[in-house]
C-alpha cells in the first residue's frame, strides 16, 4: 500500500471521527438549548398560573362564597382547579401541544387520574416533603415532553368542603361528579400534583436534522479536501519520490551519470534529491578514476 493511500486512509479515519464528534456536539448543544427553552417556558407559565390561583383564592373565592348559595356549585366559578385549567385551555388555543394536568390518585374528574409516571411523582413528593418541584423529560403517546411538576397539598379547610366527606359536599357538585371518587382527602396530605407538559419533539427533531445537515456538509467538505490532497500528494510527493527512486536505481547501475537529478524544490524531497545528486557525482568520479 502506497504512501498516498495510507495517508488518505489515516486522514479519512481521523476526519470521520472528528465529524462524528462535531455532529454529536451539535446535536447535544441544540438538545440542551431546547431543554433550557422548555424549562424557561414551564417556569413562566407556572408563575402565571400560581399568580392566577392566588388571585382566585384571595380575591374571588371569598366574594363568591358570599354571593352563591351553600349547596350551589358552579365549577368554572367555584373551583380553583377548574379556573386554572380553563385559563390554560384558552392559552393552548394559541400554543397547541402544551398540556396542564392536576394528576391525582383520587380525582373528582376521571380525566385527572394520575398515570404511572404521575403516580411516581406524587410518591416522590410524599416521601420527600422538602421537594418543592420536579422536572425532567418523558414520552407520552409517542410525543416527547419536558415536564415541570409541583405537589398540591391540602392546606386549608375550603379544600375539604368539596373533597372531604361527600355528605358535606355541595349537592350540585355531587350531582355533577358523583360521590364515589374525589373525596375523603385529608388535611396536610399531598393529594395530587400539578404538571405542565411542554412538547419538545419538534425541537429534538430539529436538533437531529441540524446535526445531520452539519455531518452532510462536513462529509462533502472532507471528500472535496481529500480529493485535492490526493492530487497534491500525487504531484508533490509521490511522483518526485518515484523519480528519485528511478534515478537512484540508475546510479546504482552506473547509468546516466552525466544527467543531474532534476528536482530543485527546497523541502525535504529537494534535500533528498541533492543528496542523491551528490551520490551521482561521487559514483561518476569513482568510475572515471578507474
Amino acid at each position: 500500500m502506497g504512501i498516498r493511500v495510507r495517508f488518505l486512509i489515516m486522514m479519512g479515519i481521523l476526519s470521520l471521527l472528528a465529524l462524528i464528534a462535531l455532529g454529536w456536539s451539535s446535536y447535544e448543544f441544540s438538545r440542551r438549548a431546547a431543554m433550557d427553552e422548555a424549562k424557561n417556558k414551564a417556569e413562566i407559565i407556572f408563575k402565571y398560573l400560581m399568580a392566577q390561583r392566588q388571585f382566585y383564592k384571595k380575591d374571588q373565592s371569598p366574594l363568591i362564597s358570599e354571593l352563591v348559595e351553600k349547596d350551589r356549585f358552579y365549577p368554572s366559578l367555584m373551583s380553583g382547579f377548574v379556573a386554572t385549567r380553563k385559563t390554560f385551555d384558552y392559552f393552548t388555543n394559541t400554543m397547541p401541544g402544551f398540556v396542564l394536568k392536576y394528576a391525582s390518585t383520587n380525582p373528582l374528574l376521571e380525566s385527572n387520574r394520575a398515570d404511572n409516571n404521575e403516580l411516581k411523582m406524587i410518591k416522590s413528593f410524599k416521601t420527600t416533603p422538602s421537594m418543592k418541584e420536579m422536572q425532567g423529560t418523558m414520552t407520552k403517546n409517542g410525543i416527547d415532553f419536558f415536564y415541570h411538576a409541583i405537589p398540591m397539598k391540602v392546606d386549608n379547610k375550603k379544600c375539604l368542603n368539596c373533597h372531604g366527606d361527600p355528605a358535606d359536599a355541595p349537592k350540585d357538585q355531587v350531582e355533577i361528579y358523583g360521590s364515589t371518587q374525589g373525596y375523603n382527602w385529608k388535611m396536610g396530605e399531598i393529594a395530587s400534583t400539578l404538571v405542565i407538559y411542554i412538547p419538545i419533539s419538534g425541537a429534538i427533531a430539529q436538533a437531529k436534522q441540524s446535526a445531520l445537515i452539519l455531518l452532510g456538509i462536513g462529509a462533502g467538505g472532507l471528500l472535496f479536501t481529500m480529493f485535492f490532497i490526493g492530487i497534491w500528494l500525487e504531484k508533490g510527493v509521490v511522483e518526485p519520490l518515484e523519480k528519485l527512486n528511478e534515478r537512484t536505481g540508475e546510479i546504482s547501475l552506473g547509468k546516466n551519470l552525466d544527467q543531474p537529478v532534476p528536482i530543485k524544490s527546497k523541502d525535504e524531497i529537494g534535500s533528498l534529491a541533492r543528496a542523491i545528486d551528490r551520490l551521482r557525482i561521487s559514483v561518476a568520479r569513482m568510475l572515471t578514476r578507474r
